[in-house]
């Protein structure tokens, strides 16, 4: 045998443990598992990723979008009084909206719970018509209702004797409106998410506890709430993504007004980026959502963990 091969025979006894080790990995039930979510992952990059990183670049230029100026779309944002209307705003649309769909939902959810099975496919049919119907129609809807001259709302009001209200041409009322709007809309998601978990949590738990003489606070204290908890937490995590982020609502009844008193974050965002046309200091406004987010996305999620463990 030559000396060439030998060394190839050397070679391919080395390399063959290797493609053993390595068609073995391929094998296995994670690398599997990975290599069928891998579209998945590609796409969600390519979805969520790539315009994310490039609104971080838009932020980063100037109005023309032709020069580099780093920090100063954001630093501006920080001195105009708007921005600051809209991180109040921001705030109290989703911190209202949020705790009145939690309890509304909730409040629901056991109401239907206790009723006989046929009534429950009745009303939880009828309790979801606001959320399966097109959010910007059911704005229309709204918007109509709040018409401060031939609305039914106004007309109600006049003949109890109260006089009409300027529903959307008031900052303080228009707040309301539009915050009543969104609890209109969400509250039959947290009903139906809360009474699939109140079906999950078993009769027997019930039953003990009545017979040792609990009451119906002490059960919805001591087991329902309990039993709840992890499901409350990502319900609230979910609606707070989407509820920071509403765009329709407002857009429709007030497109931000009166006196800008009603933008969040993404309606001054298309206000700022596509009605005015200045790109980058909108693509600024919506990263402002990012880190918010984030944090509350953690400190919920590490709660969960927490109470799992």
């Amino acid at each position: 045998m030559s000396p060439t091969t030998t060394v190839d025979v050397a070679a391919a006894a080395r390399a063959h443990p290797a493609r053993l080790q390595l068609g073995r990995r391929l094998r296995s039930r994670s690398a599997i598992g990975v290599l069928m979510c891998l579209p998945l992952i590609l796409l969600i990059g390519g979805l969520v990723g790539y315009p994310f990183f490039y609104s971080i670049y838009l932020s980063l230029l100037n109005k023309r979008e032709t020069a580099f100026v780093g920090l100063a779309n954001f630093r501006y944002l920080l001195t105009v009084d708007t921005f600051w209307m809209v991180v109040q705003m921001s705030f109290l649309f989703t911190g209202l909206a949020v705790l009145w769909k939690a309890i509304l939902g909730f409040t629901l959810a056991v109401v239907i719970n206790t009723l006989p099975v046929r009534g429950q496919r009745i009303w939880r049919g009828l309790s979801l018509i606001p959320w399966v119907m097109p959010l910007a129609l059911s704005s229309l809807g709204w918007w109509w209702i709040y018409e401060p001259t031939h609305s039914a709302l106004n007309w109600i009001l006049a003949l109890l004797g109260i006089s009409p209200k300027p529903w959307l041409s008031e900052p303080s009322w228009a707040k309301f409106s539009v915050i009543l709007v969104n609890i209109w809309y969400g509250t039959p998601f947290f009903m139906i998410i809360y009474l699939a978990g109140l079906k999950s949590i078993p009769n027997e738990l019930f039953e003990s506890s009545a017979i040792d003489g609990a009451s119906a606070w002490q059960r919805l204290r001591f087991i329902t709430l309990p039993m709840l908890k992890n499901i409350i937490a990502i319900t609230v995590l979910f609606s707070t993504i989407v509820t920071f982020a509403t765009f329709d609502i407002i857009r429709v009844l007030t497109r931000g007004g009166p006196r800008q008193s009603t933008h969040v974050f993404a309606t001054y965002a298309f206000e700022l980026g596509i009605a005015t046309g200045d790109v980058p200091l909108g693509a600024a406004v919506s990263l402002f959502m990012f880190p918010i987010l984030a944090v509350s996305a953690f400190f919920i999620l590490r709660g969960i963990r927490r109470s799992t463990m």
